[in-house]
């Protein structure tokens, strides 16, 4: 990891916005995400006491994918739409890959929700990442692909960008992010949505 150009990038950031996160623009966009609200959401109807009731739940990722600003609206309609027409086997598979992604082996219960969505031409890195995100931010990573291969392309890593999920993909990527936040000032290693969201930001400049 290129730690001089990370800090070309804070430098960036910095004169743009002195007060870090706390600045005011910083801020409004924190609340334009409704970020709180939606962590509430997931940590009450995502517990593991949850997942007895898988159509709940099941409802309740459909609300996730919906009401979420990080996945696209043309990848949200198509979900809710054909999330519709899912089998009662195919909800409890997909939704047992969640709990075990969440709660259990990451890599089983990621490749059993790819499975369920790629018979639908949804498996979408978002719909796939965005719940672990709001569950963890600490840990867990957004991918959104515009976001990972500008990334990638900065920090001149080896690891090349694939738009078919897979969890190894997403296991390196989520390494990095972790690994390039402890290299950067204390007052930007917050959560890793909005730790990405910096970088972005400064990669325009």
């Amino acid at each position: 990891m290129n730690v001089e150009k990370l800090k070309t990038l804070e430098n960036y950031f910095f004169m743009a916005y002195p007060m870090g996160f706390d600045s005011p623009e910083m801020m409004a966009i924190a609340k334009k995400h409704k970020v709180e609200k939606m962590r509430e959401f997931v940590n009450t109807h995502f517990e593991v006491e949850c997942f007895e009731d898988v159509d709940l739940v099941f409802e309740n990722y459909i609300k996730l994918i919906s009401q979420s600003s990080l996945v696209s609206i043309f990848e949200k309609a198509k979900f809710k739409d054909l999330a519709k027409t899912f089998t009662q086997e195919e909800k409890a598979k997909f939704i047992g890959g969640v709990y075990d992604f969440l709660y259990g082996d990451q890599e089983a219960g990621f490749t059993a929700q790819i499975e369920v969505l790629t018979r639908y031409k949804t498996a979408k890195w978002p719909i796939l990442t965005v719940l672990g995100v709001y569950m963890k931010p600490n840990f867990e990573v957004l991918v959104k692909p515009t976001t990972v291969k500008g990334i990638l392309a900065y920090f001149e890593e080896d690891l090349k960008y694939v738009s078919k999920p897979t969890f190894a993909f997403y296991n390196q990527y989520r390494t990095l992010i972790n690994d390039i936040k402890k290299h950067t000032n204390e007052a930007l290693q917050v959560d890793n949505a909005a730790f990405c969201g910096f970088l972005m930001m400064s990669l325009d400049q």
